[in-house]
């Protein structure tokens, strides 16, 4: 009876399982320090087909936050892909300290690789320093590896993190050539398309158009006037208006400044366009994935802060290059054979001065000052000497190696953490160690838990009071993020195309939770580390 029971199961000339139904073309599009409201904040000024075609085709999160601090470039980065968090994917910042050894590293760095497309430093990269996989590498080992992952950026970061450790291919774009690069990681020398494109010298031909308006300067009614005090601009000494004379600063400061116009990110989807058409993403029945980060957004806005002219010129040119992006999928791959999600990897807060004249509470905290306060304190309570390794990430991290005894190192910990506190701008200071039973709301306290790598974060988190940042960098011009307000945390989530149920959901939804919604989606496994959940409003018939 068994044999026969057996036997039924396979039964002569029984037809092969149907083919796991996916989509062509999974593209990531990652819109660099993008606040929520931007959707909305100029949606009277943006045209049908880029952010209005997301947001009336597809599927919108309209209470999407990130869940872990800090949030910075390369976290958000790592988290949209991995579904995870710095405790567990162990990026722990742009920059971190190894805590065994004491060595600081930026998070790509790799000595054991060179550039391929450029003999400097800037080619010294890959993703070694990733713990746990991505939403390439899971689509790589569902299909046995013949799905494409490529990756763009113009931040190494944001290409190399997204693409994983088995990504066919990372781009990012070296200030000192002008030209898009890769490291030894990846390949050995770059495709015939790459090259013919570098040839075509792009980034100096977006930059001698200069940078004007793109509409008549007197409807940004939504920003400040172009002359203001909160912006900084490209010549010490200048003004921060327009028009901004990007042909003379391209002979002045070198390639480098495409990164801080519109054109960079024009530039980065003229690259993704070359890709899509000479990798043949999304020609067959095996999905690919194309992870695209947009990084002139961020440039653009720490150099001029959130209210002004040209963060806003930079979004309507954005919604122009999203709207030719989409037609080109439309008609490389086609209407609904490709699936696109759009979000950010962080957003911004307003200039603390700006702020601070309209009688909101604000301000910046001097890190290098607190270095230097806290290595005081540790001297003359402690007989401790530049006891203080850095400040970074908003934590501060001690030498551990001048504290061999664990009840000593403890006392120091409780010291600064008592100082503190007691400085002004600073709502908590907490000993990371402890950092479970610390008494912070639930919301601030499982961000920051998550953000906590034991083997390469700080020693304290400093809980800055809401409207307060690190704004050492610009002397008070322009802006930043890193910290857990709204202001940093709340992005769009946008989804579009094959498999998507268009609508919105308003309930409370993480940066963590796309990669399990794309795993989801295509029928994958999540990535290793991933602790997202999918969010089934989105996903159409595969939640049904």
């Amino acid at each position: 009876m068994c044999a026969a029971f057996a036997l039924n199961l396979c039964p002569a000339g029984a037809a092969e399982p149907a083919q796991v139904e996916r989509p062509r073309l999974v593209v990531g599009i990652v819109v660099d320090q993008m606040r929520w409201d931007y959707l909305y904040r100029y949606a009277d000024r943006y045209g049908d087909g880029g952010f209005k075609r997301l947001l009336n085709d597809g599927f919108s999160c309209e209470n999407a936050h990130l869940n872990y601090v800090p949030t910075v470039t390369a976290i958000g980065h790592t988290c949209i892909y991995t579904g995870s968090v710095p405790s567990i994917h162990g990026i722990a910042g742009n920059d971190f300290i190894f805590r065994s050894t004491g060595r600081k590293t930026y998070c790509t760095d790799d000595a054991t690789v060179h550039g391929v497309g450029s003999d400097n430093a800037a080619g010294k990269m890959s993703p070694r320093n990733l713990l746990v996989t991505t939403l390439g590498d899971e689509l790589h080992l569902a299909t046995n590896f013949r799905a494409k992952v490529i990756s763009i950026s113009l931040k190494d970061r944001a290409s190399i993190l997204p693409g994983g450790h088995t990504a066919d291919a990372a781009y990012w774009f070296d200030s000192a050539t002008g030209r898009w690069i890769t490291s030894s990681y990846y390949r050995d020398e770059l495709p015939a398309w790459v090259k013919a494109f570098n040839d075509t010298d792009p980034a100096r031909r977006l930059l001698e158009q200069d940078w004007h308006t793109l509409l008549p300067s007197d409807t940004y009614t939504q920003s400040t006037a172009d002359d203001t005090p909160y912006e900084d601009p490209f010549v010490k000494g200048g003004k921060p208006v327009f028009p901004i004379a990007t042909s003379q600063l391209l002979e002045a400061d070198g390639y480098g400044i495409v990164r801080e116009t519109p054109y960079g990110n024009t530039l980065t989807l003229q690259m993704a366009g070359e890709a899509l058409e000479h990798e043949a993403l999304g020609q067959d029945s095996i999905t690919d994935l194309l992870a695209v980060s947009l990084s002139s957004t961020d440039y653009v806005g720490h150099r001029f802060g959130v209210n002004a002219v040209e963060t806003e010129d930079t979004y309507l040119r954005l919604d122009r290059d999203v709207a030719a992006f989409l037609t080109l999928l439309d008609e490389k791959v086609g209407a609904g054979n490709y699936t696109v999600f759009l979000t950010a990897d962080h957003a911004a807060a307003h200039n603390v001065t700006f702020l601070a004249d309209r009688g909101i509470p604000s301000g910046s905290w001097d890190t290098g000052g607190v270095k230097a306060a806290l290595d005081s304190l540790v001297a003359a309570d402690f007989g401790v000497q530049d006891a203080v390794q850095a400040v970074m990430n908003y934590q501060v991290f001690l030498r551990r190696d001048k504290f061999p005894d664990a009840d000593a190192f403890a006392r120091v910990k409780q010291a600064l953490v008592r100082y503190l506190t007691g400085c002004e701008g600073v709502m908590y200071a907490v000993d990371l160690e402890k950092a479970g039973s610390a008494p912070l709301p639930a919301p601030v306290l499982s961000r920051v838990i998550n953000g906590y790598n034991a083997k390469r974060s700080g020693d304290i988190q400093v809980v800055l009071n809401p409207g307060w940042y690190d704004g050492e960098s610009r002397h008070g011009r322009g802006t930043t993020h890193g910290v857990w307000c709204p202001y940093d945390t709340h992005v769009p989530i946008l989804f579009m195309g094959w498999g998507i149920r268009p609508g919105e959901t308003v309930r409370e939804v993480h940066l963590t939770d796309i990669a399990a919604t794309v795993s989801a989606l295509l029928h994958i496994q999540m990535p290793s580390g991933c602790i997202g959940t999918p969010i089934r409003e989105a996903v159409g018939a595969v939640a049904d």
